[in-house]
């Protein structure tokens, strides 16, 4: 008794830090540092990038932040910070430093500053006078080196958020007329979507569950089926649709392209100066920090240990082999052992996962994965860097033909090569952790395949809105009116 009371309150102290530097397993980045948890509007929360299914010549990237929207949060609702700099980053030679920099930088302004209302008529476009609170934006295109340059691509206005069917009839059309043309034939969206993120976060905060394994965790309870704990919330997105010759180093088209493999992450900063002033205004100045950064899922919120969370979220992706101890060691496959393996469940029956020496895991998050025969299939080269790669030389998945576990069942158009909206990250990463690879990247790369690890899954398969069939991909957010949430 006093080995299982001593086993648990260990345990329970591992979660209580892991919970205080935000959630745990929800494999994005939703609130996952103490500092950025405070600031939600430069908070990444999920970063995707996937050849376009419709137009296969182009890839879409999408960068969400503001994590768990309450579609009923008026009267203030949420928007892009007007002092916050968005920016979208790719890395195409393989040095982890950008050689593209998508920004985005945000304007307010309100039509008529003596309401209290967000929206004081039906609003029927994105610049209707019924919205109270617009905002638009500026694009910008930055290169680096010897012949580097700022550009400016163009401009868009942001879609309100989906208040309800007074305020915002025919949502779906007022959003679509936010899409706008940048140069470069660039297709653009920023506003409010349905968070496309999908986990059970319920039980994963109570002491790791998951609702499947019940029965098999160090606490046993009854099996269930896993609950969307994102099902209901919104998120603010960035979208770009980007012809793919103008993201690779050749400047070659997926076709043609000898260096197709790619990377990419997404950031937030902000000036290091801020003001309070006594009318209540802020303003800032001096250089840009970044606060928020982003490639690929789960890295800050469970392999960074808390102490460095704020430091890795402030750091560029080209300085990553400093936490690669982290992967390499990761203190997770030790909860896993001790949630689901230890001799004193007598129901325990997942096979015992290696808590050192994890290259696998180095090699999928840090550098990429390289083929058999040594050619590059995400790999980037030798330099740590947390990027979400993805070789743009590999077609999409035929409709219908998708696998949600990506390149564990075989679908090399998924996750780990980028990451497209339907992808089971949770599930994926759950069991590469777990050294569950499946029998596809066991026979292909030698990844182990313990069974019955490789069945692990926190029970949710699917967002809760289905996904739209054309840029920008996401589904329309939850109306406040409609909110499931108070339901």
């Amino acid at each position: 008794m006093q080995k299982w009371k001593a086993m648990i309150a260990a345990f329970t102290m591992v979660m209580v830090l892991l919970i205080a530097a935000g959630p745990v397993a929800e494999a994005s980045s939703h609130r996952e540092a103490p500092f950025i948890s405070t600031d939600p509007l430069a908070d990444n929360t999920d970063l995707y990038a996937f050849r376009s299914p419709d137009r296969p010549d182009t890839v879409t990237i999408v960068a969400n932040y503001i994590p768990l929207e309450e579609p009923t949060g008026g009267p203030n609702f949420v928007s892009f910070g007007d002092d916050v700099r968005y920016e979208i980053h790719v890395d195409n030679n393989g040095d982890a430093k950008p050689d593209i920099t998508y920004r985005f930088t945000f304007e307010t302004k309100r039509q008529n500053p003596n309401t209290f209302l967000y929206i004081t008529g039906p609003v029927t476009s994105p610049t209707d006078p019924n919205f109270n609170l617009q905002q638009c934006y500026t694009v910008e295109r930055v290169t680096y080196g010897r012949h580097g340059k700022t550009e400016v691509l163009g401009y868009g206005v942001v879609p309100p958020v989906n208040v309800g069917p007074r305020s915002t009839p025919n949502y779906a059309s007022i959003a679509e007329q936010a899409i706008a043309e940048l140069n470069g034939g660039i297709r653009v969206f920023a506003g409010q979507r349905d968070d496309a993120f999908f986990v059970d976060l319920g039980s994963i905060f109570d002491l790791g569950g998951l609702r499947p394994f019940n029965s098999l965790h160090l606490i046993p309870l009854p099996d269930e089926a896993g609950i969307d704990g994102v099902n209901g919330y919104n998120t603010h997105t960035i979208s770009l649709q980007i012809p793919i010759d103008q993201l690779t180093a050749d400047g070659m088209g997926a076709d043609q392209t000898k260096k197709p493999v790619i990377g990419i992450y997404a950031s937030a900063s902000r000036q290091r100066i801020r003001v309070l002033n006594r009318d209540g205004s802020v303003h800032g100045s001096g250089a840009w920090q970044q606060v928020s950064r982003l490639g690929n899922p789960l890295v800050n919120e469970v392999i960074i240990p808390l102490g460095k969370k704020d430091y890795w979220n402030a750091q560029p992706p080209h300085k990553d082999e400093q936490f690669e101890q982290f992967y390499l060691n990761p203190e997770l496959a030790g909860i896993v052992n001790l949630l689901y393996t230890q001799p004193t469940n007598p129901n325990g029956v997942l096979q015992t996962v290696d808590t050192t020496g994890r290259a696998d895991l180095v090699a999928i998050l840090l550098t990429g994965v390289k083929l058999p025969d040594g050619s590059s299939f995400t790999f980037t080269g030798n330099t740590r860097a947390d990027l979400l790669r993805l070789n743009v030389a590999v077609p999409p998945t035929a409709s219908g033909q998708a696998s949600i576990l990506g390149v564990l069942e075989g679908d090399l158009a998924g996750f780990p090569n980028g990451r497209r909206l339907a992808d089971d990250v949770t599930d994926i990463e759950l069991k590469a952790v777990a050294q569950g690879y499946g029998p596809f990247l066991n026979s292909l790369l030698g990844l182990p395949n313990k069974s019955p690890n490789n069945l692990v899954s926190d029970g949710v398969q699917a967002n809760d809105m289905p996904f739209l069939a054309s840029f920008p991909y996401q589904a329309h957010p939850h109306a406040g009116y409609d909110s499931s949430l108070h339901r």
